[in-house]
């Protein structure tokens, strides 16, 4: 062994050991997403993907696996091999389901690991103005309670059903016939005149509001939207900290090791603190929602247990 070989072992030896998984793994990262292309979880996520591909230093893939509220991919996801390379991209629904199905496939709090929330966007209640002119959530629940309404929604469960319920049901006494779409057909049923209300999350109602052909009502942030300035929130509208969101997250497969999960968290909040992608978001009408794991992590039990209980006094059920 010559002196320089012994001095470079010995440097090697002195170094601290690199983590297992300082390097992400060896291989493409899929996002699996639980709903369809062109619904809310899918665009922001293949707009996230774009800025974590350079990042990681792997290819970003989405893929989209819909179904039954989004229990199937969440399956998929909870049973895949917890090694860094497949993330989940749910929605809010992530913590209803459970509640809502007999048997949704997993235990939100148990059977996946939360990695970042991502983004959260109010959901919006507009009307068609030609079936009900109506301008106001005063006039608005005043039409419910003296003629029978029908709303349409993005979907049992969902934030846009559940918080109509909590809204007009429990806090204004006014009751409306739910009908569920998927999230881009509640817009376009209002638009047709199929039903004169509709609850959608903001990002597919975006365009139609800007168009003129549907009435913006209210948002159910606390806070008015960047996107909407001008539509005022359900809590400043007679119902003081009301709030209903629809939020969106990635969870990794149970097991998968902290160093992974604590890394994709720091790679999804640098890139949506990025300026371009704020933008991006701000127009579609996202809501940048950065956390650090234990953050999330707490946010998701307070979602879990505040729907579960608007899912019994509903006595809303999927099936």
């Amino acid at each position: 062994m010559t002196a320089i070989t012994r001095r470079l072992l010995g440097a090697a030896l002195l170094a601290p050991a690199r983590p297992v998984w300082a390097q992400w793994p060896d291989r493409p990262v899929r996002i699996v997403v639980a709903f369809p292309p062109g619904a809310a979880t899918d665009v922001l996520c293949r707009a996230l993907a774009q800025s974590l591909t350079p990042s990681l230093g792997q290819s970003v893939i989405v893929e989209n696996r819909p179904g039954a509220g989004g229990n199937i991919a969440t399956v998929a996801v909870r049973r895949a091999a917890p090694d860094g390379s497949v993330f989940l991209a749910h929605s809010v629904a992530y913590a209803v389901n459970p509640s809502l199905y007999r048997n949704a496939g997993y235990d939100a709090l148990v059977d996946l690991e939360p990695v970042a929330l991502l983004a959260s966007t109010p959901n919006l209640i507009t009307v068609n103005p030609e079936r009900l002119p109506v301008r106001t959530l005063a006039e608005l629940i005043a039409a419910a309670r003296t003629r029978g309404l029908d709303y349409g929604s993005s979907g049992t469960g969902t934030t846009t059903h559940l918080g109509m319920e909590l809204l007009f049901r429990s806090r204004a006494g006014a009751e409306m016939q739910h009908v569920p779409f998927g999230p881009a057909q509640a817009v376009t049923a209002v638009v047709a005149g199929q039903v004169p209300v509709g609850s959608t999350s903001l990002p597919p109602a975006l365009p139609l509001v800007r168009e003129g052909r549907i009435r913006p009502i209210a948002v159910t942030g606390l806070r008015r939207d960047p996107a909407l300035p001008e539509v005022p929130t359900v809590a400043e509208s007679g119902f003081p900290d009301f709030e209903a969101l629809t939020w969106f997250a990635l969870m990794a497969p149970p097991g998968t090791p902290a160093a992974v999960t604590e890394r994709m968290n720091a790679e999804v909040n640098r890139a949506l603190a990025a300026p371009e992608m704020r933008a991006r978001l701000d127009a579609m009408g996202f809501l940048p929602a950065a956390m650090d794991r234990a953050g999330y992590g707490a946010y998701l039990r307070a979602e879990v247990a505040k729907w579960a209980e608007v899912v019994r006094t509903s006595g809303a059920t999927a099936e």
